[in-house]
């Protein structure tokens, strides 16, 4: 570990929750190799549900290459090297809004820009949609107004199925082949990286791995019949420029969503990213230079 990552892995801001403080952990580039402009905001990275802040190595790194920006992507509570909770209802959409407070205040800057990921981007309509919004430019990476009810499903089986435990990484990086396919174009390096920053060794001593997460993140959606999920009303009240990334195969984000979007609230720009479903990972050069370029309009 180079010492740049291991400063950022280093650094967390605390979350007040019913049970107490608990540490959420970023990930910051803009301390080595340059100085960020402190004239541009910071840009707030989150990820999608049972995902983690590596998502965004390539974006962070294109990021501070493009323009000096600070970039801080999080661990959300439950993921990564975050802390987990001991009451799983808190891990809802709605208490992560509050999560969230503390790392734009740590920032250090009046506006922030923000990319999300699915869970990450309905975390940003929720605060895109306050009249006091701290958002100047908000990237949605294929998720939208509305999820329809059969992704919502497919997406409740995943999580909520009993968490899978691996002999090795090489099991693991089968699994996460396997599993997240819709991730799009990733070379072997890049499953490779997937694979070590998803999955850490058992506490049993058995030499197994797991899932880097913890297995109680799905427990809100146990038992609660899925519906059709409507934001439209959040997606009208906002104001800032927005940028769509939409994985061609996406049964999540869908084509008439996208084009009600365009026309609707603040609209918004859209790409759509060929080879990928739900949701495209930040991997290749030609999206995070678009999403550095929109970031820097």
């Amino acid at each position: 570990m180079d010492t740049k990552e291991s400063e950022a892995a280093s650094r967390h801001v605390l979350c007040a929750r019913q049970e107490g403080l608990k540490r959420m952990a970023y990930r910051r580039w803009g301390v080595r190799p340059k100085t960020p402009d402190p004239a541009l905001p910071a840009v707030i990275c989150v990820h999608g549900l049972t995902r983690n802040s590596h998502d965004f190595d390539g974006l962070g790194a294109t990021l501070l290459d493009a323009g000096g920006r600070t970039v801080m992507a999080c661990d959300v509570l439950g993921r990564g090297n975050s802390d987990w909770l001991a009451d799983s209802s808190g891990y809802q959409v709605s208490h992560y809004v509050g999560d969230m407070s503390a790392l734009i205040a740590r920032a250090g800057t009046d506006e922030v820009d923000w990319v999300g990921t699915s869970m990450g981007g309905l975390i940003a309509l929720l605060l895109a949609a306050s009249p006091l919004s701290p958002i100047r430019r908000l990237v949605l990476n294929d998720v939208g107004p509305f999820v329809p009810k059969a992704a919502l499903e497919r997406i409740t089986a995943y999580t909520t199925a009993p968490a899978p435990t691996f002999a090795n990484l090489d099991e693991a990086e089968a699994h996460y082949r396997e599993v997240h396919a819709d991730f799009g174009p990733m070379t072997d390096a890049d499953w490779a990286a997937f694979t070590r920053f998803s999955t850490v060794p058992l506490e049993d001593g058995s030499g197994r791995w797991r899932r880097h997460q913890d297995p109680a993140i799905g427990d809100p959606m146990k038992g609660v019949e899925a519906t059709d999920l409507d934001l439209w009303v959040l997606w009208d009240l906002i104001r800032c420029p927005v940028l769509v990334l939409r994985g061609a195969r996406s049964d999540l984000l869908l084509p008439d969503t996208v084009e009600e979007m365009k026309t609707r609230g603040p609209g918004c720009t859209v790409y759509e990213v060929p080879d990928a479903g739900h949701a495209p990972m930040f991997t290749t050069p030609e999206i995070n230079h678009m999403v550095a370029d929109f970031l820097a309009g």
